[in-house]
């Protein structure tokens, strides 16, 4: 199934599907790996958080290392033929699901051992991940079209990842984490032979000489949208990291109520597509992510005011913070596509901007845990804490560093991208 070389002109329900299908096991590996392992190593496992941080740290400072090198590798591929991006796609998903598995049961919970077993699998897993999501998300650029139908590509993949999260953070306390092992592995299998069978992109063959990995930061364009997606990404990664540790210990919450709250949060995320699509189609893509980065803000200055006790109302605070969530998921890579089909890049560097994309995006992972938890570790806190001091750093740390962050994104975001536009459109 071939699509327009001039971009896509009818996105039906089944391409949506069919493209967007692999987005479902992707971000469901996300979440357990960012989210859920750093708690289970500490908490199960006794790894201290200083030791955890470092590994994470050097885990995603290589795997955002090799994404610039795995795009240039994809566009060959593209430039090659589309089959060869799906075999490829392929080897990396058997790689991601061997990799995925053995993190969570590994063989030996000797200490030592345990920390050289967790920083291979780490660094294999995640370039596996990397290599199929910066595949997937070229095939989705490649189709090009106008900013509605970017915006519904980049829906449908972000909105099947949060279905993918959503089970992500039920399945493992309600069936445990063998049950999510297997849902992924078979999800994954799936969402591969969907993409086989998703509407194909046009590809431009082209030569890729030995500069072609920085072509993306020759474009202003794309060197303003990257910096705003920094300063925006490190202020979700923030929350990202910690939650579990501010649900268990500055709120105190029941362990059967927790699953709620990450339930809930990519649950609204998922359910607020169609409405940040709505917001695209009235003020703009930018001029909705601006929206969306208020949200956040104000939820979470709300959140830092909670304490013991505070369960329910932060059930709240997850709802609205996914509903904000889902403009960051929905709108930069759909702004992306637009810097890529404005420089006349469309089906010649989709692999390079998307490898610099998600480079960006792992280092800001990378930083928030490699700089939060040792952070937190030197102000006193520890997993289980109640000390006030203690419980006090953790409540600064997740709710108002990442206010702050936001804050800067949206000044970049309304500096750098929306009051150049305005001044373009002005008589």
């Amino acid at each position: 199934m071939n699509g327009p070389a001039d971009g896509l002109l009818k996105w039906r329900l089944q391409d949506g599907v069919r493209y967007g299908l692999l987005g479902f096991p992707l971000a469901f590996c996300a979440l357990p790996l960012y989210v859920l392992l750093p708690n289970l190593y500490a908490r199960e496992f006794g790894i201290g958080l200083s030791t955890l941080g470092g590994i994470l740290l050097g885990a995603r400072l290589f795997d955002a290392v090799i994404d610039p090198m795995l795009g240039r590798w994809c566009d060959r591929l593209f430039g090659r033929s589309l089959d060869s991006v799906l075999g490829f796609g392929a080897g990396a998903a058997l790689l991601l699901a061997v990799g995925f598995t053995l993190l969570f049961f590994p063989p030996a919970r000797e200490p030592q051992a345990l920390l050289w077993w967790a920083s291979g699998l780490l660094v294999l897993t995640y370039a596996a991940f990397s290599a199929l999501s910066v595949a997937h998300q070229s095939w989705g650029a490649m189709l090009g079209g106008n900013e509605m139908v970017r915006s519904r590509i980049v829906a449908w993949r972000e909105g099947l990842g949060l279905a993918g999260v959503v089970m992500a953070s039920v399945l493992p306390a309600l069936a445990g984490l063998g049950s999510m092992v297997a849902l992924f592995v078979l999800s994954l299998l799936i969402g591969w032979m969907a993409w086989r069978t998703a509407l194909r992109p046009a590809p431009q063959p082209a030569a890729v000489g030995a500069d072609d990995m920085w072509r993306p930061w020759r474009e202003a364009a794309f060197r303003r949208l990257i910096l705003v997606f920094s300063i925006n990404g490190i202020a979700s990664a923030v929350p990202a990291t910690l939650v579990l540790f501010f649900v268990q210990d500055r709120l105190q919450a029941p362990e059967s109520i927790q699953p709620l709250f990450l339930g809930s949060y990519f649950v609204a995320a998922a359910l607020s597509m169609p409405l940040w699509l709505a917001a695209v189609k009235r003020f703009g893509l930018a001029q909705s992510w601006l929206l969306g980065m208020a949200l956040a803000i104000a939820v979470f200055f709300w959140a830092f005011q909670m304490g013991a006790g505070d369960a329910w109302p932060f059930v709240v605070v997850c709802v609205l913070s996914g509903v904000a969530l889902g403009s960051d998921l929905a709108l930069p890579g759909a702004l992306l596509a637009g810097v890529i089909g404005r420089a006349n890049h469309r089906g010649i560097a989709e692999g390079a901007y998307f490898g610099w994309w998600n480079f960006t995006a792992k280092l800001n992972l990378a930083l928030a845990a490699g700089v939060t938890l040792p952070l937190l570790h030197w102000f006193g806190y520890a997993p289980g804490a109640r000390d006030t001091a203690a419980l006090e750093a953790l409540s600064w740390t997740y709710c108002v560093m990442p206010c702050l962050l936001k804050a800067m994104a949206a000044l970049a975001l309304y500096l750098l991208i929306i009051k150049p536009e305005q001044t373009k459109e002005a008589p």
